[in-house]
């Protein structure tokens, strides 16, 4: 074993008996060159198209490929295949590359691709859309697949280079066969990693093998695009909850990559010169999201109670800290973009109004029900939300029974539809990295399908009108006009509630080079130096 890995394995065992086990194996792969990353979260679930934890959609880039992806400039680029346009814009024809395998060694067919896609388009916001003006997707022969559409739909290429949340994934067919709303079995993908499922860990550890067979694309890495080119032989994921323990453990040398360190322990590692500390990503917008099912949050006015009683700078403030790290940003498609607009957001970005919370709930009849506010507490940039919002809400009348989880149950637990008091919830705060949620296209927290939409599940005729609307606009006045008038119409329902903006930087070994920015952590173009 050599002597990182044992390091490795003293640190943890000393830092938390849980984690004992992860380095179990180590020893017979220590002449592979080895990266151990600590994520932002564990991981629990491995089917990237059930949820939208980061955690899950990060897994997906290891395991799996894209037939589009987005560059550094935000602009689709071919990734698995190449594309075609028509003259009338009604037909998409896209082309697999050349040695493309699934890890099992079986060639990746147009039928995988088709198959994927359509359980992708049941559970994404704008891959609802896109099918929605979809005439036929089909297989012209095994490397061939035709999209036609009913219309011209302008956004098609960015919809299928969208970077998260939910991102189309291509799996073999027999795997996206399975229903939308149950999680996969088996980990197979044909993208630049193995998942060793034999080491996986739930919430603790999860190991990924260099694919050999994978083939990159020739062009240099750009974003999510371009040639994943993978130069280490493993990477293991580690679970570590104590904030401390993660800096003590990437400045000794324990680890070589930390996505999210805590604000406050920023210092510890922005002064050792061993470590480069960076930001690789646009930022974050952090909200609440209610659910529309049951009492009291089917009440709009007791939703807009709720949004009246929170800021955004204490929550900042809590979660963040340094306001070099942060923005006051009222726009549900966030600040710095294209369609950024305040409309709606006066209370949240000055100092909230608990007196006009208090005169909503009373005019609402709020007869004290409890809302069920769920609280993940191992995640940096997730566990401060729910206490301010806690304390605000009891400031303004509300009965708020804040229960204690890991992040990965409370991704489980936001999908289900019962009842409060039979183990659903209230409420739930989140974080999108700010691509995710640009347009009312690709924001999942402007849906208004009901239960086909995002968790929470509001029925909103209106807001797919005005998504709808925005589709529709030719010129950018026209889009950001209709963004404007989304927004007003999402502020007054309280579709969501936007609480600003923040960057975390990543901290990392500099024996680590080559690591790129895009709106995901990924680890092809890394390298480990001895």
């Amino acid at each position: 074993m050599t002597r990182k890995a044992g390091r490795l394995k003293s640190h943890i065992a000393a830092a938390f008996l849980a984690l004992s086990a992860c380095v179990t194996g180590f020893a017979e792969n220590a002449s592979a060159t080895t990266l151990v990353a600590v994520p932002h979260s564990g991981l629990r679930i491995l089917d990237p198209i059930i949820t939208t934890a980061h955690i899950v959609r990060n897994h997906g880039y290891m395991v799996w490929d894209t037939l589009l992806s987005y560059d550094a400039d935000f602009k689709p680029q071919p990734q698995m295949a190449d594309f075609t346009v028509s003259d009338d814009k009604l037909t998409y024809t896209f082309k697999l590359r050349d040695g493309l395998k699934w890890h099992d060694g079986a060639p990746v067919t147009a039928e995988d691709c088709i198959a994927s896609l359509q359980r992708w388009g049941k559970r994404d916001t704008s891959g609802q859309v896109l099918f929605d003006k979809t005439e036929s997707l089909t297989a012209a022969d095994d490397k061939t697949i035709v999209l036609k559409l009913k219309e011209p739909f302008t956004y098609v290429l960015d919809v299928l280079a969208k970077p998260s949340s939910v991102v189309p994934f291509m799996m073999p067919k027999r795997i996206a066969e399975t229903p939308a709303d149950t999680a996969i079995t088996e980990i197979i993908g044909s993208g630049p990693f193995k998942f060793v499922k034999e080491e996986y860990q739930p919430g603790v550890k999860s190991v990924y093998e260099k694919f050999a067979d994978y083939v990159p694309r020739s062009e240099a890495p750009s974003g999510l695009a371009g040639g994943k080119v993978v130069k280490v032989d493993r990477v293991e994921w580690i679970s570590m909850p104590d904030a401390q323990t993660a800096v003590n453990a990437i400045q000794s040398g324990e680890i070589d990559y930390l996505e999210t360190p805590s604000v406050d322990l920023l210092p510890l590692v922005e002064g050792n010169d061993e470590l480069t500390v960076e930001v690789m990503n646009l930022g974050s917008q952090t909200m609440g999201r209610m659910n529309f099912l049951y009492p009291p949050f089917d009440n709009k006015k007791i939703r807009q109670a709720a949004m009246k009683a929170m800021n955004q700078k204490d929550v900042l403030d809590a979660l963040i800290g340094n306001p070099d790290y942060y923005t006051i940003c009222g726009s549900m498609f966030g600040c710095g973009t294209p369609l950024e607009s305040e409309l709606g957001a006066d209370t949240l970005t000055k100092s909230g109004d608990i007196e006009g919370a208090k005169a909503l709930l009373k005019e609402a009849g709020y007869d004290g029900t409890p809302v069920v506010l769920m609280q993940p507490t191992d995640v940096v940039t997730i566990k401060a939300q729910p206490v301010v919002a806690a304390a605000a809400l009891r400031a303004a009348g509300f009965n708020v029974d804040m229960q204690a989880m890991d992040w990965q149950t409370l991704v489980t637990r936001r999908a289900s539809q019962k009842p409060p008091a039979e183990g659903g919830w209230n409420l739930f705060f989140t974080n999108w990295i700010v691509p995710e949620i640009m347009t009312p296209l690709n924001n999942p927290m402007l849906n208004g399908r009901g239960t086909k939409g995002f968790f929470g599940w509001p029925t909103d005729a209106k807001m797919e009108e005005l998504r709808a609307k925005y589709i529709a606009a030719k010129t950018l006045d026209e889009q950001k006009a209709a963004a404007a008038e989304l927004q007003a119409h999402a502020m007054d329902e309280v579709s969501y509630i936007p609480l600003g903006q923040y960057k975390i930087p990543s901290v990392w070994r500099n024996e680590l080079t080559g690591l790129l920015k895009a709106p995901v952590p990924v680890f092809w173009n890394v390298e480990k130096k001895d």
